[in-house]
């Protein structure tokens, strides 16, 4: 496990503590650098242990696809940090099948486990303190993949559609306690990750869906991991403590919504 250490940005996070699932690259990581630079207190996790944890971080292996890894995560957050203030779900992801009908049951039940449950059980857990504490910030990360569902990624749309459900209620239950509950949606963004489904549903040789590598952003860019975590900052600090309920869609233009 590393050293807690704070960044040098503008501390508006400072004394704040936060928990990062899926923090050791991509856009987990972004976030991670972000709130360290804001003066947080951050623990990450991944599966197992890496070398690319963002420097300051305290990084725990944690597989929050079970019960059992969800309440070791948090028993380590308590230790660790002696609680959290901030909680940013953002492990997650599938492999693509060439349809529907070709996605195995048990991926199903995975894709449900990690990108879905895996925030059910650990919010169980933590939303509590944050309740008796009256203050705290939960941030569920989902996937503009949700906005066009295609078949060969619908375990995964599924269970992110639930999410994004799950969240709202959520937030209308802790928001008499001081708790805001919000959804972070990504579109396409550069991430070693996403390169890696986008080559995966290549090869499945299947007509695309819009989500996939060869629709068009408006802005002209693929997201970055950083346009992402600046989104969670925002949705992390005072800046906005009048916003609960909301999913913050950054896509750079390419789902427009009413």
């Amino acid at each position: 496990m590393t050293t807690i250490g704070n960044g040098s940005g503008t501390q508006e996070l400072a004394g704040k503590r936060a928990l990062v699932t899926g923090g050791s690259r991509g856009i987990g990581a972004a976030v991670v650098r972000q709130l360290l630079d804001a003066g947080a207190e951050v623990l990450t996790t991944a599966r197992s242990a890496t070398n690319t944890v963002p420097e300051g971080a305290a990084f725990v292996e944690a597989d929050v696809r079970t019960r059992a890894g969800a309440e070791a995560l948090a028993a380590a957050a308590q230790e660790v940090l002696g609680g959290v203030d901030v909680l940013v779900h953002n492990a997650g992801g599938a492999q693509p099948y060439k349809d529907a009908s070709a996605i195995p049951d048990e991926e199903w039940q995975e894709a449900l486990d990690l990108n879905y449950l895996a925030s059910v059980r650990l919010d169980a857990l933590l939303a509590p303190g944050m309740r008796e504490r009256r203050s705290g910030v939960i941030m569920h990360i989902s996937s503009a993949a949700v906005l066009t569902p295609v078949g060969p990624f619908l375990h995964y749309t599924a269970a992110k559609a639930a999410l994004e459900n799950y969240s709202k209620g959520l937030a209308l239950e802790l928001a008499p306690f001081g708790v805001r509950v919000n959804t972070v949606t990504p579109g396409r963004v550069a991430t070693p990750g996403g390169e890696a489904t986008r080559e995966q549903w290549a090869r499945l040789d299947v007509a695309p869906g819009r989500t996939s590598a060869d629709a068009t952003v408006p802005l002209g860019r693929d997201g970055r991991p950083d346009d992402i975590a600046h989104a969670v900052l925002f949705l992390a600090s005072d800046r906005a403590s009048w916003l609960t309920a909301s999913n913050l869609v950054v896509d750079g233009g390419e789902f427009p919504r009413g």
